[in-house]
């Protein structure tokens, strides 16, 4: 993120912070750009470089609207999800486009970005009729016992730029539909994401200070997010090392807190799979999203009997993949986020290279006529990797993919579950006994059979084991219990006092005869 100095701009808009109901301006300021990373020449537009002042002022305007958004009953709040919904739903070809031009994945990904996010709407607000509690049987004669669920708080969402309608939207629903307001921060390489899909909030009637956004760097404003003392909930999506620093600052004020952390998620093939299944899979799971998504194939674990025709059945269809803007319609893989993931991806080539690994296919940035501008980089396949090399263990965020070979099964097994994350697997197999035996024995939050490692719904939970995340899951009804605490409720309609907790039993009365 480059700041400039806040000004008008012939080139772009100017965009501002939601705070209370109200577009503001930083008080820093300053601004920052966003740019197509398919052409850096294309300036999308111009954002507030906010600071821990401006975050601060959200977060008053969150804890402003709170007691009269709890207030609210939940059919009503689901209410407003759904027009929400609807209304992403009738925009939805203008944010996918926005989103491509924003981050840079194909438009057809762009569209079920943006289709996650009225899922997750629609799902959410059904909550708002359901959001189940406990009835059960008191241990006491004329006594009813019963939990329920209730909102913590102010909620802080801090986002990433690889999914910038969904994971927004698989954080924020449940959020609000449980009587929660939010400070939302997204990632600084996709904030025009992030307004389009507030300003559609906005619109469907969120009443001012229950949805605020304020952008900027994760040094001044998710920071400042994290360590506010008004900050009930903190949900964040990026990579572990940040959200280890997180958890940290959260820990210090015993928060509750939410990660969705990194993955170096596998694939299994088995010697009986069906190869051009398998083929079709891989592709999509290591270079779908260009390989930036945290659920990326980033490891092919393959039995020796099948390893050379799977490696080039690859190899030739890796090749033939077209890069490009995601907006042309003969584009497979769009490009990186920006240089610094390009540069990074290509360390990491060198580094399978000096590990023994060699390059089948890919390995470089490409920089050719319409590519010249943007950053781009072949899809990359690397050979002779072995279970603990640093490319097969670190997550490299990028069009790389790690063929590994094994002997069989049980090492496949051990090669899967040999890394500090865990979440997500597959297994192509035509051995429904071995199928099932995968499904017990990754150690991932997810597990595929014959099919890649992407491809999650909404209606069941989200997240990983191990370095992956701190236990908790988005999307599904187990997203509610990030956003809400659960209250025992007793009504006593005796009209005496019972004392429970004490032996309330006739002296030599068996308990288990009550």
């Amino acid at each position: 993120m480059t700041d400039l100095p806040l000004g008008p701009s012939a080139e772009a808009p100017t965009h501002l912070h939601l705070v209370g109901g109200d577009w503001v301006p930083s008080g820093s300021g300053r601004a920052f750009e966003s740019r197509n990373p398919a052409d850096r020449r294309d300036l999308v537009g111009l954002f507030q470089a906010g600071d821990a002042a401006d975050a601060a002022r959200a977060i008053a305007a969150a804890g402003e609207a709170l007691p009269a958004w709890q207030a609210t009953p939940a059919p009503r709040r689901g209410e407003i999800l759904y027009r929400f919904g609807a209304l992403l739903a009738e925009r939805k070809e203008e944010v996918a486009r926005a989103m491509t031009r924003e981050m840079g994945k194909v438009l057809p990904e762009a569209r079920g970005d943006v289709q996650e996010g009225i899922d997750i709407a629609f799902l959410m607000a059904g909550e708002g009729r359901r959001m189940f509690g406990d009835t059960v049987p008191s241990e006491l004669p004329d006594k009813w016992a019963m939990s329920v669920r209730v909102p913590i708080g102010v909620a802080g969402i801090v986002t990433p730029w690889n999914f910038p309608v969904a994971i927004p939207c698989w954080k924020m629903m449940p959020a609000l539909v449980t009587g929660n307001t939010v400070v939302f921060k997204p990632a600084t390489d996709t904030p025009y994401c992030a307004t389009l899909l507030v300003r559609i909030m906005e619109e469907a009637g969120f009443p001012p200070g229950t949805v605020n956004l304020v952008t900027g760097s994760g040094a001044e404003v998710g920071d400042a997010i994290v360590g506010s003392a008004d900050v009930d909930v903190v949900s964040f999506t990026g990579s572990t090392a940040v959200g280890k620093r997180i958890a940290e600052a959260a820990g210090r004020r015993l928060k509750r807190l939410s990660l969705e952390l990194g993955g170096k998620n596998a694939i299994v093939v088995l010697g009986d799979a069906d190869l051009e299944l398998a083929v079709d899979g891989i592709l999509w799971s290591a270079f779908g999203t260009t390989g930036q998504r945290c659920t990326a194939a980033s490891r092919v674990i393959v039995e020796r009997s099948v390893h050379d025709g799977l490696v080039g059945m690859l190899v030739e269809r890796a090749r033939s993949m077209r890069l490009g803007s995601g907006l042309d319609p003969t584009t497979d893989v769009g490009p990186l986020i920006n240089e610094t993931a390009l540069e990074k991806v290509a360390s990491y080539v060198e580094i399978g290279r000096s590990e023994g690994a060699e390059v089948a296919c890919g390995g470089t940035p490409v920089r050719d006529g319409d590519l010249a501008h943007g950053s781009f980089f072949a899809p990359t396949i690397l050979t002779g990797v072995r279970p603990m090399h640093r490319v097969a263990q670190e997550e490299i965020f990028g069009p790389v993919l790690s063929v590994i070979e094994v002997e069989d099964y049980e090492e496949a097994v051990a090669a899967v579950n040999g890394t500090r994350y865990g979440l997500s697997s597959s297994i192509f197999t035509r051995d429904v006994n071995r199928a099932f035996r995968a499904m017990r024995d990754f150690r991932t939050g997810i597990v595929y059979v014959n099919a890649g490692t992407i491809g999650a719904e909404t209606h069941l939970p989200f997240g990983g084991v191990k370095e992956t995340g701190n236990g908790h899951r988005e999307a599904g009804h187990a997203a509610l219990d990030t956003y809400t605490e659960w209250k025992a409720v007793y009504v006593d309609f005796s009209g005496r006092l019972q004392r429970a907790q004490i032996d309330n039993q006739p002296d030599g009365a068996d308990p288990g005869q009550r």
